[in-house]
């Protein structure tokens, strides 16, 4: 039998295993691609110049090995806004629920403004502006979950750069093939962050399906967070796996250390679907500000980008403080299998032994 972890995907980007990290560490990113892995840098909360930053430290660090870049391509936002515009747009209501939270839970104020007022999501100019750099620095791969404008697609593939889509749907997965993106992440409902409504085991097929005409690779996303999951997904078509939640108590992650004991500490009912963060439906690990929005006396959620302002501070303060109480983070329902602060290379490697073991049990056969 050929290897099954040598994949289309390792082909395309001349990695070792078909493990794609998602992380906003950069420290996360390296460990990961050095180790034989790929990973994607979310930058969608940086300003420009911090974004070329980290392209060049990264590139310190890897060689001329590939690596990647997420930001946020809003079409539902202002086109510009000043932050100021932004958060006077926040209705009074809103405002005082949001200051009857921070009161009942003893909420203190952030030591810094909330990173969140750096957002590409907040307007386009934002968020171009991003992008301007990614093209500059001709970054070898550019992931996009909330779209990929067509002129975006020429201007990359122009550069030699890849394009890959994060879908939700098996519709907005027929958009990206047609588009022309280079490589499809079939996100399931027990991902981490924004996602849709469909489970990883199916939309993954079904993704699957529409992109093998066209021979485009297919990321499997949501609850990937042991070898059983990435055996189980390359038996359905996919061509590696997109990983978020599995990196975060790393100890290359950034993350508070309280947060990654909240994270440590939970189970699969404690990553919660909501729309009170950001105002788009994503997945979280509970906090007070989850339940306080689950009320009937709450307000109703804000369109993006407000509520992800009026989230802010909040936020912030929980990170200023350390306040374990407060902080919640993005994480999938995989989250109950990340069960220790290991080094990034080990987490990878721990995956892919889980992963050969499965397929030495149901392929392995008997030696006589």
């Amino acid at each position: 039998m050929s290897d099954p972890l040598h994949t289309q995907l390792c082909e395309q980007l001349g990695i070792e295993y078909p493990v794609v990290a998602f992380t906003h560490c950069k420290d996360v990113a390296v460990a990961v691609i050095n180790a034989g892995g790929f990973a994607v840098l979310g930058e969608a909360m940086h300003p420009p110049e911090h974004i070329r930053a980290d392209i060049k430290w990264i590139r310190e660090r890897i060689g001329d090995k590939k690596f990647g870049m997420d930001l946020v391509l809003p079409a539902s936002v202002p086109e510009e806004k000043t932050v100021e515009e932004l958060l006077a747009m926040i209705p009074q209501e809103s405002r005082d629920y949001e200051q009857m939270i921070k009161a009942k839970y003893n909420v203190p104020e952030p030591k810094e403004a909330p990173n969140t007022h750096t957002w590409g999501g907040l307007d386009q100019k934002r968020a171009l502006a991003q992008m301007e750099v990614m093209f500059e620095e001709k970054v070898p791969v550019f992931a996009s979950g909330l779209g990929s404008p067509q002129f975006l697609l020429d201007r990359a593939h122009a550069q030699g750069m890849q394009v890959w889509g994060l879908v939700g749907t098996p519709e907005q997965a027929k958009k990206q093939i047609d588009a022309g993106v280079d490589c499809i992440i079939a996100q399931g409902f027990d991902a981490a962050g924004h996602t849709g409504q469909i489970g990883t085991l199916s939309i993954v097929p079904q993704v699957v399906d529409l992109a093998q005409e066209k021979n485009i690779p297919v990321l499997a996303a949501g609850g990937i967070t042991h070898g059983r999951h990435l055996a189980a997904v390359l038996a359905l078509g996919a061509a590696g796996v997109w990983t978020g939640t599995l990196w975060l108590a790393s100890r290359e992650s950034d993350v508070k250390q309280g947060l990654k004991e909240r994270i440590l500490e939970c189970e699969t009912k404690d990553a919660v679907f909501s729309d009170c963060v950001s105002g788009y439906t994503m997945r979280t690990t509970i906090s007070p500000w989850h339940r306080e929005w689950r009320k009937p006396e709450a307000p109703p959620v804000l369109k993006a980008p407000l509520q992800m302002m009026l989230a802010a501070d909040y936020i912030q303060a929980s990170l200023d403080h350390e306040r374990k109480d407060l902080m919640f983070e993005a994480a999938g329902q995989g989250v109950h299998y990340v069960t220790a602060m290991k080094p990034a290379r080990q987490v990878l490697s721990d995956l892919i032994e889980e992963t050969l073991d499965v397929f030495d049990r149901l392929c392995g056969g008997d030696d006589d």
